[in-house]
């Protein structure tokens, strides 16, 4: 086989001389990696980022199949995105990870590459660097947590979080209950064990086939997550040989394979957006209206929170995304090659639901379509995004009058206000939570139902916002409005009063006011003064060249695969 690393170490001149020089500074030999497979290990590990505090475990075992397998493993840092620590928010940074991660693959001599990564940026961030880098590559995901206990309770974070939160907002919960509940909700290392971002992009990205099968639903703590690194070290040496790489694999027939596995689980909204940014680094088209067009015939078929009632700890048991998967027949294309050098078809042989509470037969789903579907209307004319399992289905078609917050501040001052004007069917509705009004799309769209309402019983309201929310929310929550409305999309033009109509099986979204109106109206629009203008830094670039949602939030320069200039890595200068 042809190593990429031979650039690097393989010449015998100066620049030879130079790299293994350095590398030797290590403490290692000419044996330990001249002609064998240079393997990199990236490395999202950081204790800012709680999901992915326990990888350097998860690299040393990933190192031992590479050294049983004859490679030579090196590990890398790439920047870590912490769900619930990092502001203004995660999603502003995926990028910026994401080409972290491409540059550091393409600038290093790496003949493949294993991607640790959990946490729910870190994972699309990392496929999307590696796509676009094109080196053989295996995705690790860093597994859930163990179940939520509390008071005989079986808790998923963050979904009874936000479950509790509003008793405690209605009275219901005393403050001591709700002390013990932080220290009982998490309790072990691992993502949040919902099926929400996190678990849904490992779920995703093994129904992608880049990451090995059967791994997605592994708990962060069971040893067969340390037992799955050390098979993906191998694995990766196997993969260089073949020659293998994302550009492969991650073919249209793959991404359909994906997005029917997240219809089926009843997945995240974030999915989307990150499978779409995923797809144009790929080069492969992927509108919003495929999601939809796939939703309609594929089957709820996964119990689990905020949309059921299980957690990734029973569906690890029930057999997981192969189970899935294979119960899933005629839906998925068995022909997809994936990063164990097999095709789906070989991956899933064989692999069977334990239990059908937890994992539904084909026959006898929990829904007869899927959990995602795409909205248009005169409220989103490039779309908007609403998972009706996590729904009241009362409100699946419902009109109300909107209650309007012009911001996050907004929000957070009024919405608890006894005098606000609001009732059950109200449809709350928040403006500037977009990629740019955020800026960086925060996870603001799952709008805190208003106190006074929650103490009458209130349980769910229709929300609409251009923001995201977290794949661990429920409710009726439109999210993903485009044009978001910072950049003057007709979600700018609502005003407190006007009625909107919600109908999810006719797929519409629509502010009832005739063209007229909304014309006026927009003649009247300036936009919303956000502060200081971003003047440097990653702020600016990302404010200057972001997508809107339904584009995938990605950068147009980041679309399409970057090719290696010839010659370059031989270049040397002191």
């Amino acid at each position: 086989m042809t190593l990429r690393s031979n650039d690097w170490f393989g010449l015998d001149d100066l620049n030879g001389f130079l790299h293994r020089s350095w590398l030797k500074t290590e403490g290692m030999t000419d044996e330990a990696f001249r002609g064998r497979p240079i393997i990199g290990i990236c490395n999202s590990w950081s204790e800012l980022t709680n999901c992915n505090v326990h990888f350097r475990e998860l690299a040393a075992a990933v190192k031992r199949g590479v050294l049983q397998a004859g490679g030579y493993p090196l590990e890398f840092p790439v920047i870590s995105l912490s769900e619930p620590l990092m502001k203004p928010t995660t999603m502003m940074f995926r990028n910026l990870m994401a080409m972290d991660v491409e540059e550091s693959i393409r600038a290093h001599p790496l003949d493949g590459v294993v991607l640790l990564a959990a946490c729910d940026k870190t994972q699309p961030a990392s496929l999307m660097g590696a796509a676009s880098a094109d080196v053989p590559a295996i995705v690790v995901s860093g597994g859930p947590m163990l179940n939520g206990r509390w008071e005989g309770q079986s808790l998923g974070s963050c979904s009874d979080c936000f479950r509790f939160y509003d008793a405690r907002r209605a009275g219901r919960m005393t403050d001591e209950q709700w002390a013990e509940l932080e220290s009982s909700l998490n309790r072990s290392n691992g993502h949040c064990m919902t099926m929400g971002t996190a678990s849904t992009m490992a779920c995703v990205t093994e129904a992608l086939g880049m990451g090995l099968a059967g791994g997605a639903a592994i708990p962060a703590v069971d040893s067969r997550r340390y037992q799955l690194a050390e098979i993906a070290g191998r694995t990766i040496v196997q993969l260089v040989a073949e020659g293998i790489r994302p550009s492969d694999i991650l073919t249209p027939a793959a991404f359909d394979n994906a997005i029917r596995v997240l219809h089926a689980i009843g997945g995240s909204t974030n999915a989307i957006i990150h499978l779409i940014a995923l797809a144009g680094r790929c080069g492969v088209e992927l509108g919003l209206d495929h999601f939809d067009e796939l939703s309609a015939s594929t089957p709820w078929m996964v119990n689990l929170k905020p949309s059921g009632k299980y957690l990734m700890e029973e569906f690890f048991y029930a057999g997981g995304v192969r189970a899935l998967m294979a119960e899933m027949g005629d839906l998925i294309d068995p022909s997809c090659l994936t990063v164990t050098g097999r095709t789906v078809g070989d991956n899933i042989a064989g692999a069977r639901v334990v239990d059908p509470d937890v994992i539904a037969r084909r026959d006898d789903p929990f829904g007869p379509d899927g959990a995602l579907v795409v909205l248009r209307g005169n409220l989103c004319p490039d779309g908007a995004v609403f998972k009706r399992t996590a729904a009241d289905p009362r409100l699946l078609a419902h009109e109300g009058r909107a209650v309007v917050f012009e911001d996050i501040r907004d929000l957070h001052a009024r919405v608890d206000e006894p005098d606000l004007d609001v009732d059950a069917d109200s449809v709350l509705v928040l403006k500037n939570g977009g990629p740019i009004g955020g800026p960086g799309m925060p996870e603001w769209g799952a709008l805190p139902i208003p106190a006074k309402l929650l103490k009458q019983g209130v349980s769910d309201m229709v929300r609409i916002s251009d923001a995201r929310m977290s794949g661990t929310s429920y409710g009726a929550v439109v999210l993903h409005v485009a044009p978001e409305s910072a950049v003057g999309g007709p979600l700018a033009l609502v005003r407190s009063g006007d009625r909107i109509r919600l109908d999810v099986d006719a797929r519409r979204l629509d502010v009832l006011l005739d063209d007229e109106e909304l014309a006026a109206r927009r003649r009247e629009w300036t936009p919303a003064r956000r502060g200081p203008a971003a003047e440097r830094g990653w702020r600016k670039l990302f404010l200057d060249n972001v997508l809107q949602a339904n584009e995938g939030c990605d950068f147009g320069f980041l679309r399409g695969r970057t090719p290696e200039t010839d010659g370059e890595v031989r270049t040397y200068s002191a």
